[in-house]
């Protein structure tokens, strides 16, 4: 018996995906949920660029669970949003600054955050690279829709400027969550959830760029309280995502 077996896990960064050249990875749904077993996941919310793979993914299943991903300057992003948020069941957004090139705090976002305030859902970005996911450019916004739970994926990444950042941004703006995957300090959790909260933590692993072996024991090795551990791993994700 792994250590893991011992608790419920709810993995809420993941991803499918076909061959992704950029990365060098890929993922079919069969593959995640046999890593799932493996690591004794209950749950992984996932998402992509492509939208309408994850939907026949998650369409009446128990185990995947969905983000839609939008590009705020997509003229088609909230029609989008409104077909895969009520249509397709999907529980949150996925927006990457990064990738897709603009700022969290711009007005262009505002309409997205607005759809997310609607359907009660929350937004993950990812956060951790300059110059267009820093840690402290999410916090206009998260003070402009306080109502609207906010996930910085990877807490600020490799960076350890930018994972203090992550943490002290979240520490001021109650509806800032932070989540574990592709940072590298697991000395960073624990300090996370000591500042942040304890309800505030979420676990990922972002697979297939990331994978359960390392970010698990990384979590692990954050020695954490007991109740705290089972928090961070799932109980957080199902509070947040009202997966009781």
């Amino acid at each position: 018996m792994n250590w893991w077996d011992r608790y419920y896990i709810i993995d809420a960064h993941a991803h499918i995906c076909p061959r992704d050249d950029l990365f060098g990875v890929s993922m079919t749904a069969d593959e995640l949920r046999r890593l799932m077993r493996r690591y004794n996941y209950s749950k992984c919310i996932i998402m992509s660029r492509d939208n309408a793979l994850v939907a026949r993914a998650v369409r009446g299943s128990r185990d995947l669970l969905a983000h839609v991903w939008v590009n705020p300057k997509d003229d088609r992003c909230i029609e989008t949003l409104r077909t895969y948020l009520k249509k397709e069941g999907f529980i949150g957004i996925k927006l990457h600054p990064l990738f897709d090139g603009y700022l969290p705090y711009q007005q262009i976002v505002y309409p997205v955050a607005a759809i997310a305030e609607e359907f009660d859902v929350p937004i993950q970005f990812h956060c951790g690279h300059p110059p267009f996911s820093l840690p402290w450019s999410f916090e206009p916004l998260a003070r402009e829709f306080p109502k609207v739970k906010m996930i910085l994926i990877h807490m600020g990444h490799g960076h350890i400027v930018y994972i203090n950042g992550a943490i002290e941004v979240a520490e001021r703006n109650p509806n800032i969550y932070l989540e574990t995957s592709g940072m590298p300090m697991h000395t960073k959790i624990k300090e996370a959830v000591e500042r942040v909260g304890r309800d505030r933590v979420l676990y990922g692993d972002d697979i297939p760029c990331g994978y359960p072996s390392w970010e698990l024991e990384k979590v692990k090795a954050a020695n954490l309280k007991e109740d705290d551990l089972r928090r961070v791993l799932g109980e957080n994700a199902k509070k947040l995502y009202n997966l009781e």
